[in-house]
């Protein structure tokens, strides 16, 4: 029988899937689907730049006050907000959308993050067990059912977008463009808009991730635990300052572990953005038409979901740091490569290797790093994970930001740049920990009698500021 721990990672997991089948096949079409004047780029940005400001001050004062399961709810209902816009897309109907799925974002990530390290550490103290391997269990887990939704959102966008007979025809001349040979922009563009599918099945599409996305909430709403329902009533009751709270964000710049992880943190916003906005309109889009999109995020997802939880498995084994330079060494690999392959219809297998080669990169860069963060900053976990999801969404959002302006090769560059930038700066925190490991937090606790004290000490602060 399972444990009450685990079904409620089940239920977290299974709600999110529904949830990014519907974004998640969105996002990948945006560049693509949306290409007239860059709207589309242009909501992504908007989208993480919103998640920046949200992660600012939103997610502690959500999650200590609503408690984890009902923040993950109304995240979720922003999310879907963004579905409706697409219906009928254009700036008027997807800058709201994309502002309002931001300002949920952070918190639904943050509170889900938070979620999962309470289980974790719930459920390692009743087995004797250590809590990072627990908690590393937990986020293998989510991150196999999550990821898979790459595979069903854009099976989905597939299936329905292979029912247009109006084919692409990709002229040798278009094919110059792909690819990092040529910047191509107004090239790959016409191609782009040229190849859209019919209004019809557009709004087929949108409907279909509206439907998930609504299943995605009452998934939640009904069968989640409200496992921090009392610590949440405790916040609520002890009138903490409101000033203490909205600055619990920036309050933890002040630990230089987090400060040296950043690079790492906006990596995984660049790497992602740089599959979903780049490789599907400059390589897959642009040689074979906006048809094999959805197969190359099938791809990705069956890639990044099992090694997922394969990975969440063998950190336990392996450690981190042998994980991270393994997926830094499988982006290296393709970074070089895209810079120099010249996508050919042809090549028909080519353009699915590399999204599955991503797929397994990312899958360690997100359970590692979520992981790593839940050990670290155990104490501090709502305002940790909004900082991940802070500079997580500042990678997204210089990447989208600068979409439209520089050629692919200079786009590689950058992400290569950052990579390397990651790999030197992440070592000097993995040594740390493993010469001065952080202290778990037991069971229970909500604060320690230093916290309690360092808490009333800010109460008297921010009454004297006021």
């Amino acid at each position: 029988m399972i444990s009450r721990n685990f079904k409620n990672v089940l239920v977290v997991s299974v709600g999110f899937l529904c949830l990014f089948t519907a974004y998640g096949g969105l996002q990948s079409l945006q560049s693509s689907l949306n290409a007239e004047q860059g709207m589309g780029v242009a909501s992504l940005s908007v989208i993480y730049a919103s998640i920046i400001t949200s992660s600012m001050f939103l997610p502690p004062i959500m999650i200590k006050n609503l408690g984890c399961k009902w923040t993950i709810v109304v995240g979720m209902a922003c999310y879907v907000s963004y579905s409706f816009g697409n219906l009928h897309p254009g700036w008027y109907t997807l800058i709201p959308t994309s502002v309002i799925l931001g300002l949920g974002g952070s918190p639904l990530w943050s509170a889900k993050c938070t979620y999962l390290t309470l289980s974790g550490n719930a459920q390692a103290a009743r087995e004797g067990k250590k809590g990072a391997d627990v908690i590393n269990q937990y986020f293998g887990i989510f991150f196999f059912i999550f990821q898979s939704s790459a595979v069903w959102g854009n099976l989905m966008s597939s299936l329905i977008f292979g029912q247009d007979t109006n084919v692409a025809n990709i002229t040798a001349e278009q094919l110059q463009s792909c690819g990092a040979a040529d910047c191509g922009l107004s090239i790959s563009a016409n191609a782009t808009t040229d190849t859209r599918p019919s209004q019809e099945l557009v709004w087929k599409l949108v409907g279909c991730y509206i439907g998930v996305g609504v299943l995605a909430i009452l998934i939640v709403a009904v069968f989640l635990d409200n496992i921090d329902r009392e610590q949440a009533s405790q916040f609520r009751g002890s009138r903490e300052p409101f000033c203490h709270t909205f600055l619990a964000t920036f309050r933890l710049l002040k630990d230089w572990r987090l400060v040296t992880l950043i690079p790492l943190t906006m990596y995984s916003g660049f790497e992602q953005s740089f599959l979903s906005g780049e490789y599907t309109k400059n390589y897959m889009t642009c040689a074979l038409g906006i048809h094999f999109v959805g197969f190359a995020m099938m791809c990705f997802g069956a890639s990044n979901s099992l090694c997922s939880f394969l990975f969440g498995r063998l950190a336990q084994w392996t450690g981190r740091a042998a994980l991270f330079f393994l997926a830094a060494l499988i982006n290296f690999s393709c970074i070089i490569a895209l810079l120099f392959w010249r996508p050919h219809p042809d090549q028909l297998g080519v353009f699915f290797v590399f999204p599955a080669l991503w797929g397994m990169a990312d899958a360690i860069w997100q359970t590692q790093t979520n992981a790593l963060y839940g050990v670290l900053f155990s104490r501090d976990k709502e305002a940790a994970f909004a900082n991940y999801r802070m500079w997580e969404s500042l990678g997204f959002v210089i990447a989208f930001a600068y979409s439209t302006f520089l050629c692919l090769e200079y786009k590689l560059y950058v992400l290569l740049a950052v990579l390397l930038l990651t790999v030197v700066t992440y070592p000097i925190v993995e040594y740390h920990e493993h010469k001065n490991p952080t202290p778990p937090v037991e069971e229970g606790t909500y604060l320690s009698h230093k916290e309690t004290l360092q808490r009333d000490e800010n109460k008297i602060i921010c009454q004297t500021e006021m």
